[in-house]
């Protein structure tokens, strides 16, 4: 089983190459200066991106990562988000996931928390 969380931009760039794993992008909102036909995916997860307002609590550096991580791990406990959770977890378990985001951050962002989660529930 192994989940692993790239950038968008390095995946549209050549930076990185999923090989044959199954990405699926989970941001809630399409990237900025993506186009739709540029970016190979298999699919578009909105169910587990944090919601809008803790992203712009987030973002707007009125929360910090600790404070975000908490609230989003409580906020993919909800029922839509939980089965979502389970079922990449299960997808995770066939084969190779790429867990795709936008954020320039790549140590501290929900993408990382997200594959947490789902290498929790295949536990």
């Amino acid at each position: 089983m192994s989940v692993s969380c790239l950038r968008v931009h390095d995946f549209v760039s050549g930076r990185a190459d999923p090989g044959d794993a199954y990405v699926v992008l989970v941001d809630r909102l399409w990237p900025r200066g993506v186009r739709k036909d540029a970016f190979r995916h298999d699919e578009w997860c909105t169910a587990v991106a944090p919601s809008s307002e803790l992203r712009r609590e987030f973002h707007g550096g009125d929360l910090g990562f600790d404070g975000f991580t908490q609230r989003y791990r409580a906020e993919l406990s909800r029922p839509s988000a939980a089965a979502a959770v389970e079922r990449l977890a299960a997808r995770a378990a066939d084969g190779d996931l790429v867990l795709a985001y936008a954020s320039r951050d790549t140590e501290q962002n929900h993408a990382l928390v997200l594959a947490d989660a789902i290498l929790a529930a295949s536990r």
